[in-house]
């Protein structure tokens, strides 16, 4: 059985998570996102439990709160870089703003791909993707599960100014879980595991 600290965040509060590979991060993250359920305790979320919503009810919160960057991308490898995007609003029900997209897009440089197969951008292309995939629908927190662990000095950087200020700039609250050390000067308040 994993236990994990109490903490708080308050709204756009930013927030590292650091811990060796296998001392729960992840499973930490999934219970944030309500994907996981506790068996003891709870994830409180503007002092709402989210333990005793049914699972499509957590599906609908997470769609319209919650933007997740999972370790390994999760694109639909048939659908274009826009309809990758469009996904998570036409599954929280919000109104498709492909603008908006292009928008997004042209943070990272990659407005001229909107319309590419996915499959066709190269990794850490579709790692910006991704980055903007979890903030498209303006949620309150950002989770990401270890962004910057594969990449070098140089493109982790770039992945950590990038989120730090996507994230800001779209007044979200950002917490990151990673054993990347590299995370210490850009999000101060961290919890170890």
């Amino acid at each position: 059985m994993l236990h994990f600290p109490d903490f708080e965040l308050k709204d756009k509060e930013n927030c590292l998570i650091l811990g060796e590979s296998g001392c729960g991060k992840t499973t930490l993250l999934h219970l944030l996102a309500g994907l996981r359920t506790p068996s003891q305790g709870e994830v409180l979320f503007d002092g709402k439990s989210l333990s005793p919503l049914s699972t499509s009810e957590r599906d609908q919160f997470r769609g319209k709160n919650i933007g997740i960057i999972f370790q390994s991308s999760a694109f639909i490898s048939s659908l274009s870089v826009l309809e990758n995007l469009m996904m998570p609003l036409m599954l929280s029900g919000q109104i498709q703003d492909e603008n908006k997209a292009k928008e997004l897009l042209s943070i990272v440089h990659l407005d001229h791909k909107i319309l590419k197969p996915i499959n066709q951008l190269s990794i850490g292309e579709q790692q910006r993707v991704s980055i903007i995939r979890s903030i498209i629908h303006g949620p309150k927190w950002v989770l990401a599960d270890e962004p910057t662990s594969a990449l070098d000095n140089k493109n982790a950087e770039s992945v950590i100014e990038l989120l730090t200020s996507i994230t800001q700039t779209n007044n979200a609250s950002l917490i990151v879980v990673t054993h990347d050390h590299r995370w210490n000067q850009a999000i101060p308040y961290t919890i170890k595991l």
